[in-house]
Parts: C-alpha cells; structure tokens; sequence
C-alpha cells in the first residue's frame, strides 16, 4: 500500500498543467526561503495534547486527528507557512495551502490559519508582467528549469480557491477577523468572473480554471466534478449575493448527475466534457490528458457532497451518495476491497487500492451505511495509520483526505455555517 501515496500525488496534480495552459495581527507579510526544508523525520509530537482539547468529545476518533493533525504540521509545513508536496519535486500548490487553511479552522489553530495564508498571498498572487491580475492564486510553485522558486503555472484551479474562500469566511466568524472575510470577498467575485461560464439555458458552471484552458471552443466545456462544493456555494451566497451562487448549486447537482450516466455503474469521473448547445454530456478523447474515469479526483465527490448534507441537509446529496455509491457497495460487500480506478464499464483498471478513497468513501458511508463505514474504518483506514501518519510519510495527498474524510461535520459550530 505504501506505493499509493506516490501515485496518488501524481494523479492529485491540478489538471491545468496536463490540460494547456479587521485582526490585530499582520497579514500578507511573511517572505519565502528560496529552497525547502528537508523532510522531517520522526518527531515526539509536542501539541498534540492542545488540539486534543480543541476538539468536542463526542468527535470520533479524536485523539487521532489530533495528532495526525500536529504531524502534519511539522512534516509538511515549513515555518513560513509554505505546504510541500514531496512527492511532486517538492512542490506547492493552491490546493496545499487551502487544505493546510481548512483543517486549520477546523480544528482551531489560528496561528497555522494565518501563516499559510500569508505565504499563498505572498507567493502565489497571479501576476503578469510584474503586475497582479487579480486576487487568485497561481496554482503551482516550485523550482523551475533554471533552478529558481516561485510560481511556475500562473493558471489558477478553482478547488484550491474555492477551498481557501470557504476557510476564510469560517475563519472570519469563528475568531472574528474582519480583513479574512473582506478578503474572501474580493477573491469571490474573481473567481466567478473568471472561473464560471454560461451553460445550457445560459445557467453558470464551475470551470476548473481559466476560460481559456477549459473552454476548448465556443460550445464545449470541460469539466472536474470533484471541483464542486455545493456547501461552499451557499455559503459564498451569503456573504456574496451580487452573483448568483445558489445556482451553481443547481449545476453543480446537474453535472454530477448527468455526467455519472457516461459510467455504466453510476460512478463520477475525474473530468467529462459538456456540449453547451445541446446539453450532451460526453467522455473526453482516450488521447487526451484529462480522462473520463473514476480515480483519484473523484474520490473527493463522496466527501464534498457528504458535507452538503450534513450542514444543510440537502437532498439531493443524499440522493446521489446513495445511488452513486452502489457499485462500491457491491464492490465491498463481494470482495472487501475497492480498487483504486475504475473504468466506464464499472471494470478495476489496477490491482492495488487507495487510503484516500477509503477516507473520502467512509465520509460518504457514515451516515446512511454505518456498518460499511465502520468496516472500512477497521479495515482498511485506521491499519495504514502510524504515529500520525496515513501510508508513508511524504504522502501529502494522503494525508489531507484521510484528515477530511474521517473528521466529523460536526465539528464545525451551526453558528459559524448560517448568515450572520
């Protein structure tokens, strides 16, 4: 298993690079090293005992997400507040950053929250010509060709923002730091202006990006179901209502519904493409580099769309976790195992499995399939865990879904989720 964490990074890579193209403390004001710091090795975890008091005692599985909380932080976040992904050449992402931001919320940790904020908006601010664009994030940062740090892809991808958004204004209400929510303010109505595009009857859908990288010509969209975070939009809704949230929601539901049909088995895929003028959704060319398959991406529809249901009840994310879901069941009921890919036809395309699928599957299961849950937790989650870490302990991927997954939505206070 300990093979996963490397494919699982691969896979996790943003697609843009495969497809084209008022707080008293300081913000925005930490510098970036020029080099990472080496992998941590095995360390006493200090502050594991903090966290342990930050989380309610009804939480399952408490004292282990506490420290695989306060692993993660020594292992993969440098003291700038920079995320390394180990497994990609060392590498930062947006996806990183918004992760580190949102368990941080999660859990409590204000001063994690603002480091890693600072370092993405001091470092990842897209720009052109020396000159910001606008208040999105470069998705990738790195060592380029010359031996130099810094951004390295000036495209953005929408779940690492959106992610980031979402964490600013949770974390704007839980510690009451005005500048987090006019920040995420100014970031929302880049996003929709940038990453949403006209449909079917003209209704808005998320892009994973830039117009010109996911708009292929004037009638074509492609599109990464595992971006959509109905619950998000809500909330975007609520401190936004210039722009028209609540229904990206619809659409939201509307392609992981029609899009799951291209799969014989229900399943969503990591990206589809959408024909605007007739509503057709279609598979992607077998030549292109975004492919229609059930793999790592689409692990995280279980999780996104489990929270939609947990904190605003929605119906339609209990619908499809419990029809999308089926094979899976089948699948573990029969074999008790789920490979880690999976085709259209609903065929195993490897032999080996995936924590992340297991985390993201139990988040979706808990509720309304609580044995299964609890079968996959025992078996297959909780043996790949070890003084704070899932598999191997450079697997970054890993490590943020396996923490989200089994991390109850209970966690989160009602009063930080309704209009204030």
């Amino acid at each position: 298993m300990r093979h996963l964490a490397i494919l699982a990074a691969i896979v996790s890579v943003s697609p843009i690079s495969l497809y084209a193209c008022d707080a008293n403390i300081p913000i925005f004001n930490s510098q970036s090293p020029s080099t990472p710091t080496p992998l941590a090795t095995a360390t006493p975890l200090k502050n594991t005992s903090v966290f342990l008091a930050k989380l309610p005692p009804s939480i399952p599985n408490r004292e282990l997400l506490a420290a695989s909380w306060e692993s993660y932080r020594q292992r993969f976040i440098q003291s700038d507040g920079r995320v390394i992904d180990y497994e990609a050449s060392d590498r930062s992402t947006s996806e990183g950053q918004a992760y580190a931001m949102l368990r941080a919320v999660i859990i409590d940790d204000p001063a994690t929250f603002d480091l890693t904020l600072n370092w993405a908006e001091n470092n990842l601010l897209r720009q052109e010509k020396g000159k910001q664009t606008d208040s999105l994030w470069a998705w990738k940062w790195g060592q380029d060709v010359d031996g130099k740090w810094g951004p390295i892809d000036n495209n953005f991808a929408s779940d690492g923002d959106i992610d980031a958004i979402f964490a600013l204004i949770l974390a704007s209400r839980r510690w009451n730091r005005g500048k987090y929510l006019e920040l995420a303010k100014t970031k929302l109505q880049d996003l929709w202006n940038l990453s949403t595009a006209p449909g079917p009857e003209g209704k808005p859908y998320l892009l994973p990006g830039p117009k010109a990288a996911f708009m292929p010509n004037a009638s074509t969209l492609h599109l990464n179901p595992s971006y959509l975070a109905p619950y998000a939009f809500r909330i975007f809704a609520q401190v936004d209502p210039e722009r028209d949230w609540l229904k990206l929601v619809d659409t939201s539901y509307q392609i992981l519904e029609k899009s799951s049909q291209l799969s014989q088995v229900g399943l969503p895929s990591d990206w589809v493409a959408l024909n605007t003028q007739t509503g057709e959704y279609q598979v992607l060319s077998p030549n292109s580099k975004i492919q229609t398959l059930y793999s790592f991406d689409a692990y995280r529809v279980w999780w996104r769309l489990a929270l939609d249901a947990a904190w605003f009840n929605a119906k339609p994310a209990r619908s499809y976790l419990q029809t999308a879901t089926q094979h899976l069941q089948k699948q573990w009921q029969e074999q008790s195992r789920l490979p880690a890919r999976i085709d259209l036809t609903g065929k195993a395309l490897v032999d080996y499995e995936a924590t992340s699928q297991y985390a993201m599957v139990y988040a979706a299961w808990v509720s309304f399939q609580p044995q299964l849950a609890k079968e996959i937790l025992e078996q297959k989650i909780l043996p790949q865990y070890n003084q704070g870490i899932w598999d191997d302990k450079s697997a970054y991927y890993t490590q943020n879904l396996a923490w989200l997954g089994l991390i109850s939505p209970t966690v989160v206070n009602r009063k930080l989720l309704d209009k204030n």
